[in-house]
């Protein structure tokens, strides 16, 4: 009988830790927002698996923390420094943002501009700074939109031009698709720059809370934190922020879940 209870307790422990190994992300986990391992899932492990990826430490981009992703990141430990334990801590998520963004910008030919300082506003949605020009992060924007934020600064003020931001991320004028591609790569939500027709199919269908992307065959514009960044409206300058809206008629509505 004793040998039987013991059985069953190994298989109850079993059965726990098996459950354990497959841990769901919380809808909308933002790189960096928790420490990351094996069995995880979620968007902030393919944000991870991209940018691993992208800073030479190939692994598969699916969303699924597994022992690859884990050999993977013992190798980046290694490689920096770290205590080699296959956890990605929040401390690590920093250090790999940044690593992502200038290899990024390495990867092209144009050198990236420098970084517009950032500002902080307590309201709820995001707003011009007195530039005029960039925009404001609200305080309590989630990581992904204040990365898209910070990342469209970077090139609001350049001219337009049709497929700029396309053949190279890092380019000298953008057109509407080239322009919102850029604000969801620094937000870790693209792979690769699309076109107008590429990102209807974005993320998933409808308005989102805090970010939304307007597509056609023909044209595309964001609304991130209330502010409308799009490259129409603006006498062909390229793109800019606006506190206007216009009519999304003939547009499809996409957002990142969760956000």
């Amino acid at each position: 009988m004793r040998f039987r209870f013991l059985l069953r307790v190994c298989a109850v422990t079993i059965a726990v830790a098996g459950l354990g190994a497959t841990v769901p992300g919380p809808a909308g986990a933002a790189f960096g927002d928790r420490v990351l391992r094996e069995g995880h899932r979620g968007q902030d492990v393919r944000v991870l698996q991209r940018w691993l990826t992208l800073t030479g430490f190939r692994t598969s981009v699916d969303g699924h923390f597994g022992r690859k992703t884990r050999l993977t990141v013992r190798r980046y430990e290694r490689a920096h420094g770290h205590r080699v334990d296959g956890w990605f801590s929040r401390e690590q998520a920093r250090g790999l943002r940044k690593r992502a963004y200038a290899a990024r910008a390495a990867a092209s030919d144009a050198p990236p501009p420098a970084p517009p300082p950032l500002l902080v506003t307590p309201t709820p949605h995001a707003v011009l700074a007195p530039d005029g020009l960039t925009a404001m992060v609200p305080i309590f924007a989630p990581p992904q939109v204040r990365d898209a934020i910070i990342s469209a600064n970077r090139i609001v003020g350049k001219p337009y031009r049709w497929g700029g931001g396309h053949a190279k991320v890092e380019d000298s004028a953008y057109d509407c698709s080239g322009t919102v591609s850029y604000a969801l790569l620094g937000a870790g939500l693209l792979r690769a720059p699309r076109d107008s027709t590429g990102l209807t199919s974005f993320g998933a269908q409808g308005p989102g809370t805090w970010m939304t992307i307007y597509a056609n065959a023909d044209h595309t514009y964001a609304v991130i934190a209330g502010l409308r960044l799009d490259t129409s409206g603006t006498g062909g300058k390229g793109p800019r922020w606006h506190t206007g809206s216009r009519s999304s008629k003939g547009f499809v509505a996409r957002h990142q879940p969760g956000l």
